[in-house]
Order: structure tokens, then C-alpha cells, then sequence
């Protein structure tokens, strides 16, 4: 015959079993936490560096935004604007249309009176800015680039004006609304053969823009090297009340080839006042 003590002795040993085994899940399920805590967190800097490596790829290889300084493209990109620019078509030829807007750098002096210098970050912000930048999660404020809308590629003879004022292309006279309001196609007579491998560019804002006419009595009558074009400026990102599609104008479809000839242009003189 059993003792009663026994029995509730025997009931005693399971009851301790269970209580030991939650106790044991609770540390387990901490220590789980704990794990998944600490891979986590050890993942941030990873992803962190993993979207550093794909906005730099982004920005060198496929697209970057550009601030605009300067008020040269006016009407049609303002000053504060941010451009974003497609640089890989040119990877796949891709050639320079007349009528694209482009970014290129500085060929050497065009910036004098172009770009308003922005005023100096504190130092801190400065340096932050510039890793930024240097990404592509910001738009570049570089002053050795400019931005303008290309008016004639190489072969082309572009001359100005005709007999109504208007800048003609291999000889067809270009219809163009996108000059500023108030402006004329330009107060600069010229007469410029292209050079192959170069571009003659023009701001829209043609009574405030440093661009191709500016330089005709430096090398190679004013014009651009093809291989100092950032890419092409495609889209008006911001602000948002003035984003557009930066498309080819329908005046330069109609402008037929160049006719072969080995004969170069004429560099015109200057008329006017000097741009700003």
C-alpha cells in the first residue's frame, strides 16, 4: 500500500518538467531575437553601400541631374531647374540630332558670365553635398558644365539671318518657338560650316546666352567637340508645375543633309550688344 505522500510527489516531478521546459523556450525564443536583431542590423550598412554602388552606376553610366545656374535656356528650362540627362544612348551610337538639348563641359572660357556661383555651403554641408553629388543623389551644381539646344551638327552650314531674320540649316530657314519671348533668332550675323565630329549650339534665351556665336573667332568657329557632351537633357524633373518632356522641335525634321563640299564657312562679325 502506497503512501499518500507518494503520489502527490509523483505529480510534483511532471509539473517542475513543464514549468523547466517554458522557461527553457522563453530563453531560446530571446536568444532568437536576439540573432535575428543583430543580422539585422548588421545588414543596414550593407544595403546601405549596395544602393550607394547602383545610384553611382545610375549616374555614370545610365542618367544624372543637372541644377541649372543660369538663366540661357530660358524660356524653356529656368533657372533652379533640375534636368535629368541620359548618358547611355551615346553607348550604343547614338548620334546628336540638331534640336537636342545637351550638357556638355566647358570647352574652355564659356563659362565666364555664364553660371551664377552658388553661395558657399558650411563646411560639413559642403563635403555632404558633394559626396552626394559625386553619386548622383543630387543634381550637380559642377560649373564646367553648360547646357544648350544643339542648332547644327557636323557637315552642317548654318548661317544667320535671311531676309526675314529667321537662322537657316543647309539653306531651310528653322521655325522656332522655343527662343525666349521678345528675343530674335540672333543679333550676331554668321555664316559657320560645321567641322565633322562637332556641334554649333545656341541658348534658347538668345539675348543672354554665351554660346556657339560668342566664340567664332576662337578655333573651330565657335563650335563643340561631340566627345565633351554629357549626354542628352530629356526630361524637366523639377519642380513638378514645370516638368516636360525635352523633345526635338518639328523644324529641325525638315532640314535635309548637308551637300558635299570642302568649301568652310565664313566667320561672322559680331552685332549688338555682348551677351551676358
Amino acid at each position: 500500500m502506497r503512501e499518500p505522500g507518494s503520489r502527490r510527489g509523483a505529480k510534483a516531478q511532471p509539473v517542475a518538467a513543464e514549468t523547466g521546459g517554458r522557461a527553457a523556450r522563453r530563453r531560446l525564443a530571446r536568444r532568437v531575437k536576439r540573432r535575428r536583431r543583430t543580422r539585422r542590423v548588421g545588414e543596414v550598412p550593407l544595403l546601405i553601400i549596395a544602393a550607394l554602388c547602383i545610384a553611382l552606376v545610375l549616374k555614370t553610366f545610365l542618367v544624372q541631374a543637372f541644377f541649372i545656374p543660369s538663366g540661357s535656356m530660358e524660356q524653356t528650362i529656368r533657372i533652379g531647374d533640375r534636368v535629368l540627362v541620359d548618358k547611355l544612348t551615346p553607348w550604343f551610337g547614338s548620334k546628336i540630332e540638331r534640336g537636342d538639348v545637351v550638357v556638355f563641359k566647358d570647352p574652355g572660357g564659356w563659362l565666364k558670365g555664364e553660371a551664377a556661383r552658388p553661395p558657399e555651403d558650411p563646411v560639413g554641408v559642403k563635403q555632404i553635398k558633394e559626396t552626394l553629388t559625386f553619386i548622383g543623389l543630387l543634381p550637380s551644381a559642377d560649373e564646367q558644365d553648360l547646357i544648350k539646344r544643339v542648332i547644327g551638327v557636323g557637315g552642317d552650314t548654318v548661317v544667320c539671318c535671311d531676309a526675314k531674320g529667321r537662322v537657316t540649316v543647309n539653306g531651310t530657314a528653322l521655325d522656332e518657338p522655343y527662343v525666349s519671348p521678345g528675343n530674335a533668332p540672333s543679333e550676331i550675323r554668321f555664316e559657320v560650316q560645321v567641322p565633322k565630329g562637332r556641334l554649333f549650339v545656341m541658348g534658347d534665351h538668345r539675348a543672354n546666352s554665351a554660346d556657339s556665336r560668342y566664340h567664332l573667332d576662337e578655333a573651330f568657329d565657335g563650335t563643340i567637340g561631340e566627345g565633351g557632351v554629357v549626354g542628352q537633357a530629356v526630361v524637366i524633373a523639377w519642380p513638378f508645375d514645370h516638368w516636360r518632356k525635352l523633345e526635338q522641335p518639328a523644324t529641325f525634321r525638315s532640314v535635309p543633309d548637308p551637300a558635299p563640299s570642302g568649301r568652310r564657312g565664313r566667320r561672322g562679325r559680331r552685332r549688338g550688344p555682348p551677351f551676358a
